[in-house]
């Protein structure tokens, strides 16, 4: 059954509704406020769901390796919305896909934002500890560049989120 769906073609998608049109681009002109405009750069509810998914994927991971603990966080914040988007992709539906891409570029912009404070360590950390982009960079030997892989993170997000407007946007009602 599963490969059934794998070989649907692009009409077999359900159409967006006018209405979910106009909540997907509101909610990404949130997600663009908040990252672009507000000082803050934190989308309420969203990034607290992020940072339970992030908090949880540390000792998850460390179940199955302590080097490779620092990388769960990070994993889990972003597996989580791929693996929602996986699923509406494969039900074929056309709106929630697009949110889910939505979700997966808001949590790719708020780990660049993580990402560029490895050396300044200004933000705030759940419970202390170490910041993890600060280890990881670390170990990679690109710490000095911090602020440059944030920003190309972030941009990747912001590319993600356009694309999926523009891919709801084709797959409109009566479009």
């Amino acid at each position: 059954m599963p490969e059934e769906a794998d070989a649907l073609d692009e009409d077999d998608w359900a159409p967006v509704p006018r209405w979910g049109l106009i909540a997907l681009g509101l909610v990404a002109l949130w997600f663009a406020w908040a990252h672009f405009v507000s000082r803050e750069a934190w989308v309420f509810l969203v990034d607290w769901a992020n940072l339970a998914l992030h908090e949880a994927g540390h000792p998850i991971v460390g179940l199955f390796s302590g080097r490779l603990m620092v990388y769960g966080g990070t994993i889990f914040q972003l597996l989580f919305p791929a693996l929602f988007a996986h699923h509406f992709w494969r039900r074929r539906q056309a709106a929630a896909f697009a949110a889910a891409l939505l979700w997966l570029a808001e949590s790719l912009m708020n780990v660049a934002r993580y990402m560029k404070d490895a050396r300044a360590q200004e933000l705030p950390l759940v419970g202390g500890g170490e910041h993890d982009w600060t280890e990881i960079f670390g170990r990679w030997g690109v710490l000095a560049h911090d602020v440059g892989i944030g920003n190309g993170v972030r941009l990747l997000g912001l590319v993600l989120a356009v694309y999926a407007l523009w891919w709801a946007w084709q797959r409109r009602e009566g479009g």
